[in-house]
């Protein structure tokens, strides 16, 4: 499959607006204001995203978002609507409206790679640049990271669940049950996680993410018979297609399905009902009729638990939609943008400043949100047959042995996009990362960090 060239930089949007300056808070200008007044604005400052913990006990979180991220970040600018609408909202005053009209991030941004896990502390995204240029991206940041990784984090385990790479294969289906524009990117993470396709359109155009769908009750409804709207479908899409079996008599339309179709049907759809037990009766029916290849799907309100109870079942694959737009219980990963490191001096005199211009940790001290000071680099130490051991983060560049893995790498360099990479990269990236991990981080009880954070302290400022 290739990538088309659309993303969601297309910039549609229901308020007219083409960039997304303002997909943030009013404090993060403020701010803003109140530094270029004090001077601080201008100073370096380094930012880290990180989770303090894994929501629900679980063994790894996954990284997605990283690519419509970067796409977001290329259209952060303020235009004359943006400056207009603030000016006369009297939200910033003029200096910082003057800022504001020039606005272009110069600086550094550092990553995980999309698909790769993280664990509590991994800072898998740095931001370098001026306090100013930094702090606006804030909120940004926050929103596509903090939704992406949540759900990129439960499509992986209800793929876990389902049997794993060539385990039975699931569809996304939750476009219905979320905001529209967060269906588009909930396929996407899905997709990163291992789910074979989505029912979004949006989400195909974008992204290039597969996408399939036949029929709902609606239409075996709005035909005279359960038979006729069987042969519709089938006249139309061909014996291929998938029939839904459970508007009225799952047993008869099985029958109906198959005296329709003949015994080459593709699949039949079971959406309601006591599924496992539905599959083995409905598995059992096929065979005798002779469509010993048509494939059962199941659907309706499953989640990575239900999915691993019907381990045994007769089944194909899965659909799955609300519990996976929703992360499965935990809609946001956790993530947090905190300041960690910064300059004594304002960048423009960093020339003259000397020997003592340097970037000192700093971090929050208040109790149950205590922060770790220090620009931070990241390797997951591995055995020597390369299984994952621990999160080492360090506050210097890192040495790596061997078998060690660096984390982070360059996602923006001065101001320009350098990390971008085909979707299918992070797809395969997450399988392979999750073959490194110790076999008890693929369970479904809740659980430890499947392997710990360990923090080289020296330089932390107490």
């Amino acid at each position: 499959m290739t990538t088309p060239a659309n993303s969601e930089s297309d910039g549609s949007s229901a308020d007219g607006l083409t960039g997304t300056a303002l997909l943030t808070d009013h404090y993060e200008l403020t701010m803003l204001q109140a530094a270029l007044h004090s001077g601080a604005a201008h100073r370096r400052a380094v930012f880290e995203v990180f989770a303090r913990q894994l929501p629900h006990g679980r063994r790894y979180g996954v990284v997605a978002g990283t690519g419509r991220l970067l796409d977001a970040l290329e259209r952060f600018r303020f235009g004359p609507q943006e400056l207009a609408f603030l000016r006369d909202s009297g939200i910033v005053d003029e200096t910082t409206l003057r800022y504001l009209s020039s606005y272009r991030f110069g600086g550094n941004i550092w990553g995980y790679a999309e698909g790769d896990v993280y664990f509590p502390g991994s800072p898998i995204i740095v931001v370098e640049g001026t306090f100013a240029e930094a702090v606006l991206l804030e909120t940004l940041v926050l929103s596509i990271m903090n939704h992406d990784s949540a759900i990129a984090s439960a499509a992986s385990r209800m793929v876990t669940a389902a049997g794993g790479p060539g385990g039975r294969p699931l569809i996304e289906m939750g476009s219905r049950r979320t905001h529209e524009r967060a269906a588009v990117a909930a396929a996407r993470a899905a997709y990163i996680a291992g789910f074979a396709s989505t029912s979004n359109l949006r989400a195909r155009f974008c992204y290039g993410v597969p996408s399939g769908g036949t029929s709902a009750h609606a239409f075996t409804l709005v035909h005279d018979s359960e038979r006729l709207a069987f042969e519709s479908q089938l006249a139309s899409l061909g014996p291929a297609t998938t029939l839904l079996v459970d508007t009225y008599d799952v047993a008869r339309a099985v029958r109906t399905a198959v005296d329709v179709a003949g015994t080459s049907l593709g699949a039949v759809r079971i959406d309601s009902g006591d599924l496992a037990a539905l599959a083995v009766s409905v598995r059992s029916l096929l065979d005798s009729l002779g469509a010993t290849s048509t494939r059962i799907i199941l659907t309706g309100d499953l989640d990575e638990y239900s999915i691993a109870g019907l381990a045994v079942a007769p089944v194909d694959g899965y659909g799955v939609g609300t519990s996976l737009v929703t992360g499965s219980g935990a809609p946001t990963a956790a993530l947090v943008y905190k300041l960690v490191a910064r300059s004594d001096t304002p960048l423009e005199d960093s020339a003259t400043a000397g020997p003592m211009d340097v970037l000192r940790p700093v971090a929050k001290r208040s109790v149950g949100k205590p922060g770790r000071g220090g620009r931070k680099w990241a390797v997951r130490h591995r055995g020597a047959a390369g299984e994952a051991v621990t999160e080492r983060i360090t506050l210097a560049p890192p040495d790596p042995g061997p078998s060690d893995r660096v984390l982070l790498r360059e996602l923006i360099r001065d101001g320009k996009i350098v990390g971008r990479e085909p979707l299918e990269a992070a797809r395969d990236r997450h399988q392979a990362v999750l073959g490194e991990l110790p076999g008890y981080a693929l369970q479904l009880s809740r659980g430890y960090p499947a392997i710990p954070t360990i923090f080289d302290r020296d330089g932390e400022e107490d």
